[in-house]
């Protein structure tokens, strides 16, 4: 019975352990990053983008004045598809008025 309860016991420790280190990455997660107003050392904190891009991406945005939307990041020369994609859960455009209000749910017949 001992050996049941310590398995246990360790089996709790080990999940505990592994939600510890998750919580970090999950409030990393929740920071946006406003590409209007970002410095080039704050956009290399993207998954994605190095000095470079951040340069390129800062240099854009002072050529064409400010981001109208996250998908014209595109624009920005070494920005596919593929790039903007992971790059969107972890940018704004916001000016820091609160977020638009969800769209309501279709109407059910």
């Amino acid at each position: 019975m001992t050996r049941v309860r310590l398995s246990i016991l360790a089996g709790v420790w080990l999940a505990g352990l592994c939600l510890m280190t998750r919580v970090p990455a999950a409030f990393a997660s929740d920071k946006l990053i406003n590409i209007n107003t970002a410095s080039a050392t704050e956009l290399r904190e993207l998954k994605g983008i190095g000095d470079a891009k951040a340069q390129v991406i800062v240099a854009y945005r002072e050529k064409n004045g400010p981001f109208k939307s996250v998908d014209e990041l595109r624009q920005v020369h070494g920005i596919g598809d593929k790039l903007l994609e992971k790059l969107r859960p972890q940018v704004t455009v916001s000016t820091g008025a609160a977020p638009p209000a969800a769209a309501p749910a279709a109407a059910k017949h």
